[in-house]
């Protein structure tokens, strides 16, 4: 077989790049370890910054979300007994973040590459790059090999593309938190009509949404927290504690769909290239989720990446393709940066520390008072704006090339 782009991983990351790519006369074969009703179904982010938004819409892949997605203006932050809200419409006008899930971006971008006779595999076995260093890669995989120009690594942080890299080559950058996430869906209508992030002295809490019928909580717990130490009636009780803090507010609780703890860690590797294999996504960088970045970043990835082998093709230019990693990882820097300050912002940390506790507080007065302040969140929470290349920017222009000439 031969295709021009050999793609791993079948999440949004690499099913994206294989329909960006079709619309550019690119051909590409996606290559999945899981089945399709694991990829269509696991819950994950919930939060699309305006350029994720923007970038599906323009793909053609937007019109389900347009219609079930839920557009939000702002977000409250809640410590110290008072709830201050983030007004977005008023910092950043014109630009929002939409909650729908992970899984129904997957779902969409599923659809569009088999209504297009794309050619997606599931349940593969064995997958391995070879002669990544070389302009002639192949992939093998459960007895068959893929001869093509690009392999694009789009297989996560447990993925096999990142390993198949010879040691040395990247600088890999760790960051573990002293805390994860207890992770609650609930067949529940939302508490709130925005998301709540919850700083108090017992630990942070999160509250999301997924659908208007089904609600999203996080809990602040230890690093090495066993989920059998959670029943349900713990986890309502312990989410009131931490959010019914303002007056009037009352948590509503409902049938627990699923649980699981998340360690809290950074990672970036660089550079996200090695000869014809790319890496995008979490294949190449993870961040503690408390930013809402994952997702985001790994569709900024996709658009220049796209816009890279696009340019390739059409002239031969290898200048894109040269530029790919430093572009990208300017923006992963960015976001690095923004979620690190946002979980350290609200996430109890040593609790015989009052100093500390004291500094906290007062950064989170600052944020809520300033309006300065303020917009810096704003800025970064719905997305930085993409430039010409696709890197953040400053620009409000949100169409990038990546769309068909």
């Amino acid at each position: 077989m031969r295709t021009q782009v050999a793609i791993i991983g079948a999440g949004p990351a690499g099913l994206l790049l294989s329909h960006l790519l079709h619309l550019r006369g690119i051909t590409s074969v996606v290559l999945e370890s899981r089945d399709r009703a694991y990829a269509e179904g696991r819950v994950r982010a919930g939060v699309l910054e305006q350029g994720t938004v923007d970038t599906l819409v323009a793909a053609g892949v937007g019109d389900r979300m347009l219609r079930e997605g839920m557009p939000h203006h702002g977000i409250e932050l809640r410590y110290g007994g008072r709830g201050h809200r983030i007004a977005f419409e008023e910092l950043v006008p014109g630009r929002a973040i939409t909650v729908y899930g992970q899984q129904e971006v997957v779902k969409d971008l599923i659809a569009a590459r088999l209504r297009d006779g794309g050619d997606v595999r599931f349940e593969v076995t064995d997958a391995a790059v070879h002669d990544a260093a070389t302009d002639r890669p192949y992939v093998t995989f459960g007895g068959e090999r893929l001869d093509c120009d690009f392999v694009a690594g789009c297989d996560g942080f447990h993925g096999v593309t990142r390993p198949s890299i010879p040691a040395g080559v990247l600088s890999e950058h760790r960051r573990d938190y002293p805390f994860a996430w207890l992770g609650v869906l609930a067949r529940v209508k939302p508490s709130s009509e925005e998301l709540i992030y919850a700083r108090t002295d017992r630990g942070f809490a999160l509250h999301s949404m997924r659908s208007p019928e089904i609600s999203r909580f996080y809990l602040q717990v230890a690093p090495d927290e066993d989920i059998a130490n959670w029943p349900d009636d713990r986890v309502w009780a312990e989410l009131r504690t931490r959010l019914e803090t303002v007056p009037d507010f009352e948590l509503a609780t409902g049938p627990i769909l699923d649980k699981s703890v998340t360690p809290m860690r950074a990672y970036v590797a660089e550079p996200m290239r090695y000869g014809r294999l790319f890496l995008a996504g979490d294949a190449a960088h993870i961040v503690p989720p408390t930013g809402a970045k994952g997702l985001n970043l790994a569709v900024a990835d996709v658009r220049l990446l796209t816009d890279a082998l696009a340019r390739w093709y059409a002239t031969g230019s290898a200048d894109l393709l040269d530029s790919y990693s430093e572009a990208c990882l300017k923006r992963v820097w960015s976001a690095q940066h923004f979620s690190w300050w946002m979980t350290t912002l609200l996430h109890t940390f040593d609790t015989d520390d009052p100093y500390g506790r004291r500094l906290q507080l007062a950064h989170l007065d600052q944020v809520t008072s300033s309006r300065a302040a303020a917009t810096t969140l704003a800025e970064n929470y719905v997305g930085l704006p993409f430039d010409s290349s696709g890197s953040t920017g400053t620009s409000s222009g949100t169409r990038s090339s990546v769309m068909p000439k």
